[in-house]
């Protein structure tokens, strides 16, 4: 920890959002857990004693977190980078097979997700590599090596099966864009996501059409500069018809099933109330009857009836929006936006290149997931089970998060302008 001032110095602001998130969260996981088989409070094989256990040793992780020297988490963040890699490669020779997953490492009666500890370990690994050198991102270069350190860990975990936590991984290209990578790169990334959307909704007779009209519409815009040729929007059709071309077959043999129903439901193409889609179905069903003000706490009929499935998990934000109403749902989401933008905050006021890329890293991880959870959960997005930061039950989740965002105190703490 650092002397003297050192707790003063912990950015208390960030903290309080941290402790009220789990706070909530925890109340949560409370009601959409608790049946009548439940003895009492201190009812061990509850869910909801189980993660008050993962909440007192996150204060006990948390200090051990703060007491580190900042300079560790540059120094050996190569080491746990790797260390990380090795754990989720290890799973595919000891990993334990969940929901259709093998993400799983059980020891004794703990069940440990290294996916989730990877997302903070590649954030460190990010930082070091833009900052040891005051790495020029321009470079292509230093984009290749960038990009392979944010995609390995993402390449190791989907064929877990795990598609969303790999999803996550895309949050990086935001850091990367803030220390100077083009906007061309995020521009193409929502393109392909859009074209690819477009195409499953639409077909690829109507999006190859659409893709030659807006073309030659640009080029007749532009015909008369100098340097515009017709072969280059001629090549630029035709790499956006063969990505077109290429999304049935990615959706056909690189989803599974699962995956390909709940895209299927969101844009319209199925409508599965009580198969793939029940889960969505029944909790935008709690979300709505929860009014303005909500049932009341533990009160939730959807809740208690256990309608939703694994509500205590993805599903988390259907209990608030059904016993805490709109009211409630609001109060959370404003602090979770709260959170994110602290975040960038700390992350713009840091003296070290590394410390910026990390803390931008963990304001779009936060970002991606609370964005998709929320999504998911009302049925705007397809179900690809992010957890929300904080609420989610599970250990793993409230860990990864908890170290994810406190290494960010701890630097800020000893390298922000305030410190």
């Amino acid at each position: 920890m650092a002397r003297g001032r050192g707790f003063v110095r912990l950015d208390w602001f960030t903290i309080i959002i941290y402790l009220a998130l789990v706070g909530i969260g925890w109340i949560n996981i409370y009601s959409a857990s608790l049946d009548d088989s439940a003895t009492g409070f201190f009812d061990m094989s509850q869910i909801y004693f189980k993660q008050l256990v993962w909440i007192c040793l996150s204060l006990v992780l948390i200090i051990f977190i703060l007491a580190l020297e900042a300079k560790f988490y540059e120094r050996f963040s190569s080491i746990i980078y790797i260390v990380s890699l090795v754990t989720l490669l290890g799973l595919f020779v000891f990993g334990k097979n969940v929901n259709g997953a093998t993400s799983w490492y059980v020891l004794g009666g703990f069940s440990i997700q290294p996916s989730e500890f990877a997302k903070a370990a590649t954030a460190l690994a990010l930082g070091k590599y833009i900052g040891d050198m005051q790495t020029n991102i321009k470079e292509f270069k230093h984009q290749l090596r960038a990009f392979i350190i944010i995609a390995l860990p993402a390449l190791f975990i989907l064929p877990q099966p795990d598609p969303g936590s790999a999803l996550v991984y895309a949050a990086f290209i935001f850091p990367m864009y803030r220390e100077g990578l083009h906007f061309f790169y995020l521009l193409l990334g929502f393109f392909l996501a859009a074209l690819f959307i477009s195409t499953l909704a639409f077909g690829v007779v109507w999006v190859s059409l659409g893709i030659v009209l807006i073309c030659g519409l640009i080029y007749f815009r532009n015909r008369k500069r100098k340097k515009t040729k017709v072969i280059n929007y001629l090549m630029v059709a035709a790499v956006c018809i063969g990505f077109s071309l290429s999304v049935n077959y990615i959706f056909n043999n690189v989803f599974e099933q699962r995956h390909r129903d709940r895209f299927n439901i969101v844009l319209g193409k199925e409508t599965d109330a009580k198969g793939i889609g029940y889960n969505t179905n029944q909790s935008e069903i709690a979300i709505g009857s929860g009014g303005w003000t909500g049932k009341g706490w533990t009160q939730g009929t959807q809740t208690k009836g256990n309608f939703v499935p694994e509500q205590q998990t993805d599903y988390i934000f259907s209990t608030v929006g059904e016993e805490w109403g709109f009211l409630g749902s609001i109060v959370v989401v404003i602090l979770f936006v709260a959170l994110i933008v602290r975040v960038l905050f700390l992350a713009e006021r840091q003296k070290s290149q590394f410390s910026r890329v990390y803390g931008y890293s963990v304001g779009a991880i936060l970002f991606v997931h609370f964005f998709v959870n929320v999504g998911m959960v009302t049925g705007l997005l397809p179900t690809v089970g992010i957890p929300l930061p904080f609420f989610s039950y599970g250990g793993s989740g409230l860990w990864g998060f908890t170290i994810l965002l406190f290494i960010l105190i701890r630097l800020d703490a000893s390298n922000s302008y305030y410190a």
